[in-house]
């Protein structure tokens, strides 16, 4: 069993307090609303989430667990996560179910096992990241029999997400997934440059723009967490469409210091 690493600092350590904050996040002015309905449609294969605490980004993710709600829940979640500790992984997958305040989150067997076939499995790398565990008490919220493949990718070049994309696909040929990349965008800077930079990165993604997208964080030197994450849902998913659902910023939600804003960027890849 893996277990939380940033339960009482990311969100809240306790079931009951924890459930209401994630509801929270939906209720609050700069989320969605709850979802309305549980739909069975399932035209969405990736997306894009934040991962800061849930006070700073979680109403900017909720639009993106609603919007899978009301899409359909998927077979699996695919998650995969930035590495801010250094681990010695271009990527890394864990065998072992997750555990947070909302009870265990099993792994996909079938898919796990398959990709542990082309990356490392190594549950101890995944031990303090905290990219893909903020995601899951929002699916447990709206999933009561979810089953998740955890990756960290520690290398993000655009070769590196190629590989991965590729490793990701072939171990999802014949299974319903979303392929969730766990990112925020630029940190620390000014909210007018915030928005301008994470604005033209926000339009890469839009248009489906892989190299576009690495080609702008470079020569802007926008501090993107996330972006090889984001290229491998982009690369992996199949997205004939990509629909931004939601953009803010810390200042946006805790009103702490504009002149030092970090970007939040929700959105959804449609097959």
């Amino acid at each position: 069993m893996r277990y939380p690493a940033v339960a009482g600092r990311f969100y809240p350590a306790e079931k009951d307090v924890l459930l209401a904050a994630v509801e929270s996040c939906f209720l609050h002015e700069l989320g969605p609303g709850l979802p309305e309905y549980k739909g069975d449609t399932r035209a969405i294969s990736g997306a894009i989430v934040p991962h800061a605490g849930y006070a700073a980004s979680g109403m900017n993710a909720a639009h993106v667990y609603r919007r899978i709600a009301e899409d359909g829940l998927p077979e699996a979640y695919v998650i995969i996560g930035p590495d801010h500790h250094g681990v010695p992984y271009r990527a890394v997958t864990c065998s072992s179910d997750f555990l947070t305040p909302l009870g265990p989150c099993p792994i996909h067997e079938g898919i796990v096992s398959d990709l542990r076939e082309m990356i490392p499995d190594e549950c101890g790398a995944h031990r303090f990241e905290h990219s893909i565990e903020v995601q899951l008490p929002f699916i447990q919220f709206i999933d009561d029999d979810p089953k998740i493949v955890p990756i960290i990718m520690g290398d993000q070049s655009m070769g590196a997400a190629e590989e991965l994309a590729a490793a990701v696909k072939k171990a999802c040929i014949g299974r319903d997934v979303v392929i969730m990349a766990s990112s925020d965008m630029a940190h620390y800077i000014p909210k007018r440059d915030a928005e301008r930079l994470n604005g033209i990165v926000l339009d890469r993604i839009r248009m489906n723009d892989v190299g576009g997208m690495y080609s702008a964080i470079r020569e802007n030197r926008i501090s993107v967490c996330g972006y090889g994450p984001t290229a491998v849902a982009m690369l992996a998913s199949g997205a004939s469409r990509i629909e931004i659902l939601r953009y803010s910023d810390s200042w946006d939600s805790l009103e702490y210091d504009i002149g030092s804003v970090v970007g939040y960027g929700s959105a959804v890849m449609y097959r």
